[in-house]
């Protein structure tokens, strides 16, 4: 059965990214803590199907409470036409406009995830982003990335300009499965893969400040008795590091 074979294609590929992109986690995990320490801003931004890893990282049960999405209306998949999200992601000189205007500055760290890393808008983001002193991780496919040339001015894809790169290790195109009969391949392992490593470095930068005598600002669910009253408390201290309120 396909359907088990791509199950079993996204847990290995979860498995192999873990495992092989340890020290790249490890720094991520890093610039996460230390400016959750210094309570600078963090943030996590995609494109497309790019951006559902910057939904699946804020406002929920069990996740850290200043990650900030940042959400361009043209790049959601309510767009409509949708197809209208591919060619916004090539505009040169929107990446400032999307920094500007939600307010990122030195100090700050900007997740970017981009599948193939060579469309305009991520790779700008990331090289206005050094400019201004922001520290950069990206979360990409380095094989599907390195076989395809830049759509960027710069002629730099996401990897060449990020201060740290985490592999999703997925293959090129993205989709992992083969039909017999059917030309395309199917069944892509981006998602899968972002949501279970921004979730395993959000945890790690978690523990990571817990093993240092700091409380971080966790969401309870407000369905439990409490979460309502804890969220509340939470969201008011951290108040000036909360942009999606």
């Amino acid at each position: 059965m396909k359907g088990i074979s791509y199950i079993e294609t996204v847990l290995a590929t979860i498995d192999k990214a873990w495992k092989t992109q340890s020290e790249q986690i490890t720094r991520a995990v890093g610039f996460l803590a230390e400016a959750t320490k210094r309570k600078s801003n963090c943030y996590i931004f995609g494109c497309s199907h790019a951006g559902i890893i910057a939904e699946e990282g804020f406002y929920r049960s069990g996740g850290l409470v200043t990650l900030n999405p940042i959400f361009f209306p043209g790049f959601m998949l309510n767009t409509r036409p949708v197809t209208m999200t591919s060619q916004l992601e090539r505009l040169p000189g929107l990446a400032k406009i999307i920094l500007d205007e939600n307010k990122l500055k030195k100090d700050d760290v900007l997740f970017i995830h981009s599948v193939s890393g060579r469309n305009t808008v991520p790779v700008e983001a990331a090289e206005e982003a050094k400019k201004r002193g922001i520290h950069t991780v990206a979360l990409t496919n380095l094989e599907y990335s390195m076989s395809v040339t830049s759509r960027a001015p710069s002629g730099k894809r996401l990897f060449e300009v990020c201060d740290v790169v985490i592999d999703n290790c997925g293959c090129v195109s993205d989709a992992a499965v083969t039909i017999d009969g059917l030309p395309e391949k199917i069944g892509p392992t981006s998602t899968t893969v972002g949501a279970a490593l921004i979730n395993a470095i959000i945890i790690e930068a978690v523990e990571k400040l817990v093993n240092e005598g700091i409380v971080p600002p966790v969401f309870m669910s407000a369905n439990i008795d409490g979460g309502t009253e804890h969220n509340a408390k939470i969201l008011e201290e951290y108040g000036d590091n909360i942009f999606y309120m």
